[in-house]
């Protein structure tokens, strides 16, 4: 007999609460199940990122983990039945999609013939549970600033102990399961990083060492390494943000407390989206639900594709091709293009970055883009409009990231990178022509915010 511990978004053996529940009930068998629910909408770097970090777990745990295809629902309780097992163990999950899957395999876990095993969840891919940090009057927050601080006043807990030798049973995997994931593995970008812990802790070393003092000035500049890079890492639970900022206790300085509030920043839109399971793909705020929008095909092509004129959005664009990674401000700069200078709806343009990013986070990225659009909250007002010349100027003002990402461009020096109309010899290496006049656009933009404001 044995319990059995189903990996989901808590692909680690480092503080793994859930784990350490599993294995103190004796041996336990490590599962994960390939959902083709979640498979079949995954586009090939969110595959491949997912399959190199499951090979990256199963050597952490000695070739210990079974793989499964199929529904969940089904999966988990045939599972249950081969280990003889009493219980089953999770990390609590938050999303729409994995609240609904669980409660289906709870439920089938409990019409198991024989004896009812319960599913066992311990923690969450939070520092801090969705539904935790709440309000004087008991209700979620609203607005970051004060769910930031609130949630710094709550803090978490302490990490949990690894296991030294963690005793597995490992059960065969099925064929269909392991095929999938070793046609996947080839298929990464070409600058996808390494996966698993170490790799993960490497960066995070790193970061703290040599990059974490200058973050708050250096987060905002795309063509400096001075994120943490962490994001695709968090995405999959491969190292917990309770880790990181208990490696953080007692360090100081603009650096520490900006990364800490960026963390926050993770927290808060799980949290909106446990409380409001619908904003995944609705905007959040119905203030703009009369809004009217475009779907220019051709536009929204040249946008994805990183062929729409305008340098910091082509190179953005790109980079998120080549990585599957984009730099957060050049995420904010490529969607208020897409949903202001374009005008198409933001689930077009998060539906792509989902599909995309090695981190594409359904909270992260659709609040993001809900951010961006104004329909979200803590919401940039809809009639703020990022200009992607000025953007760019002010963020990439040597142009070094353009050039790096658009070689038609590597010909012009420093800021006219940004501005190859402003040159003679700006377009000779046929880079294309803006598709649009971004003033005439954000005068569009503004015209229709209008009269969706003065309709209400």
């Amino acid at each position: 007999m044995a319990s059995v511990m189903w990996f989901r978004r808590d692909l680690r053996v480092r503080d793994q609460p859930a784990l350490r529940a599993a294995l103190s009930e004796g041996p336990a068998v490590a599962l994960f199940v390939v959902d083709p629910a979640l498979w079949d909408r995954a586009g090939d770097h969110r595959r491949a990122w997912l399959a190199g970090t499951l090979e990256a777990l199963d050597e952490r745990l000695g070739g210990r983990l079974t793989v499964r295809y199929g529904d969940p629902a089904e999966v988990v309780p045939r599972v249950a039945r081969e280990a003889e097992a009493t219980s089953v163990h999770v990390s609590a999950e938050t999303t729409p999609y994995g609240r609904r899957r669980d409660a289906a395999v709870e439920d089938a876990l409990g019409r198991l013939r024989g004896a009812e095993v319960p599913l066992t969840a311990t923690g969450s891919p939070y520092a801090v549970g969705p539904g935790r940090v709440v309000n004087g009057s008991g209700g979620p927050y609203q607005v970051f600033t004060p769910f930031a601080k609130a949630w710094r006043d709550h803090g978490w807990h302490e990490p949990a102990p690894t296991p030294r030798d963690p005793d597995l049973v490992a059960l065969d995997s099925d064929d269909r399961a392991t095929r999938l994931l070793d046609d996947a593995a080839g298929t990464g970008p070409a600058g996808m990083p390494a996966p698993g812990e170490d790799a993960a802790w490497r960066r995070w070393r790193h970061f703290r060492d040599e990059l974490l003092a200058g973050y708050d000035a250096d987060r905002d500049r795309p063509a400096v390494d001075g994120t943490s890079r962490l994001s695709p890492y968090l995405h999959l639970g491969v190292v917990h943000p309770r880790s990181l900022l208990a490696d953080l206790d007692g360090v100081r300085g603009k650096g520490a407390h900006t990364f800490v509030t960026e963390l926050a920043w993770r927290e808060f839109y799980a949290d909106v989206l446990w409380h409001h399971p619908e904003s995944a793909w609705a905007d959040l705020k119905p203030a703009l639900s009369a809004m009217r929008y475009d779907e220019h095909e051709d536009a929204i092509e040249a946008w994805r594709t990183g062929t729409t004129g305008y340098p910091i959005v082509d190179a953005g664009m790109r980079q998120l091709l080549h990585e599957g990674w984009m730099h957060n401000r050049v995420r904010m700069i490529t969607a208020s293009f897409l949903t202001k200078d374009l005008h198409a709806w933001w689930p077009v343009g998060a539906r792509h970055f989902l599909d995309r990013l090695v981190d594409g986070d359904v909270a992260s990225n659709n609040h993001g883009w809900q951010w961006v659009a104004g329909t979200g909250t803590d919401a940039s007002p809809y009639f703020r409009v990022f200009n992607p010349v000025t953007q760019g100027l002010k963020f990439d003002p040597d142009g070094d990231y353009v050039r790096r990402w658009v070689p038609e461009l590597e010909h012009l020096p420093g800021k006219l990178a940004h501005e190859p109309w402003k040159s003679e010899v700006g377009y000779e290496l046929d880079y294309p022509v803006r598709i649009v006049d971004h003033a005439e656009e954000r005068r569009e933009a503004l015209e229709r915010y209008d009269a969706v404001r003065n309709r209400g």
